[in-house]
């Protein structure tokens, strides 16, 4: 592999905004690298994440023009924490408000985690918009996957810390675990909601490296940041992110013609190695990196490697 790559130095955005895109909700976007040049778009993780100045830095900044925004409810788009009005198929409907707003014919998408199913939804939507695709941590967020990570398997693994993530939970309601958690974030007992939205949050921070890094899980202790990302991660999952069980791998056919590359980490915890294994069979116009020695964040070394390789591979493109 040679020299593992790392991130573009840092850079502050050229440009910043709130963008009304109905339904109460305005949305916080920004644009760094090079002002006219190739147009990207990067989706974050979650969902309920957000962006971070580290995304800017995973594409060459005298080459592209980068639109990041932080996805309804999250970061600092507001209202924070919204559950209203806030489906995959919302956010599929901003990502073309946005492009609109660029200006952009198409436009490269990067998106790793849930960022991948977003892309993913995107693309299969708008084909015709995406000038390559660019996916890492591949979940495609069927009833197996979900069950994976949030009822039977990856507990398996973690058995000291699904101890943690269940204590909230009554024993009683431990067989539906995405629904038991959904009764704790939309009640009314702020105490408890804040308990379950740290536990819930730290789970993911604590499960998504292969080695052990307390960074990940940290801002989850912060009760606000927490609140945001378990809400509304939860409620997506609760409704199977508004997708047919299986639809993004029975679609994939749509993404024919599109370039692009698949990075996975072969010890990926929360995104089974198979469903990126099967989106590659789909979609063979992408290149394809199961990543050795890797677990699920876009950080760990030979996952970044690839990634910036693919930003790169793409400049001219």
């Amino acid at each position: 592999m040679g020299a593992l790559r790392t991130l573009y130095p840092e850079i502050e955005p050229y440009e910043t905004g709130m963008l009304d895109v109905g339904d109460g909700h305005q949305i916080y976007y920004e644009r760094s690298g090079k002002p006219g040049g190739k147009p990207a778009v990067f989706l974050h993780g979650g969902p309920g994440g957000g962006i971070s100045p580290a995304h800017r830095r995973l594409f060459d900044p005298d080459v592209y023009d980068v639109m990041l925004f932080d996805q309804r409810g999250c970061g600092r788009s507001l209202p924070y924490a919204s559950l209203e009005a806030n489906t995959t198929w919302h956010l599929v409907a901003d990502i073309e408000r946005l492009r609109a707003l660029v200006g952009a014919q198409k436009w490269l998408v990067f998106g790793g985690s849930w960022g991948s199913t977003l892309g993913l939804a995107y693309a299969e939507t708008h084909p015709e918009r995406v000038s390559a695709l660019i996916l890492r941590g591949i979940y495609t967020c069927t009833r197996q996957e979900l069950s994976w990570y949030y009822q039977f398997g990856v507990s398996e693994m973690f058995p000291d810390k699904w101890e943690r993530f269940i204590a909230p939970v009554p024993e009683a309601e431990r067989g539906d675990m995405i629904g038991a958690y959904r009764r704790l974030l939309t009640g009314d007992d702020e105490a408890s909601k804040l308990a379950a939205a740290k536990a819930w949050s730290i789970w993911e921070g604590e499960t998504i490296t292969l080695l052990p890094d307390p960074s990940f899980s940290a801002p989850f202790h912060d009760g606000h940041y927490a609140l945001a990302f378990a809400r509304i991660e939860n409620h997506y999952f609760h409704h199977g992110a508004w997708l047919e069980d299986g639809q993004l791998l029975n679609n994939a056919g749509r993404l024919r013609g599109i370039p692009g590359a698949i990075v996975h980490g072969r010890y990926d915890m929360p995104c089974p190695a198979r469903y990126a294994w099967a989106l590659h069979k789909a979609w063979p116009d992408a290149a394809f990196h199961l990543v050795e020695g890797a677990g699920h964040a876009y950080s760990e070394p030979g996952i970044l490697h690839r990634l910036i390789e693919e930003t790169d591979r793409f400049r001219n493109g």
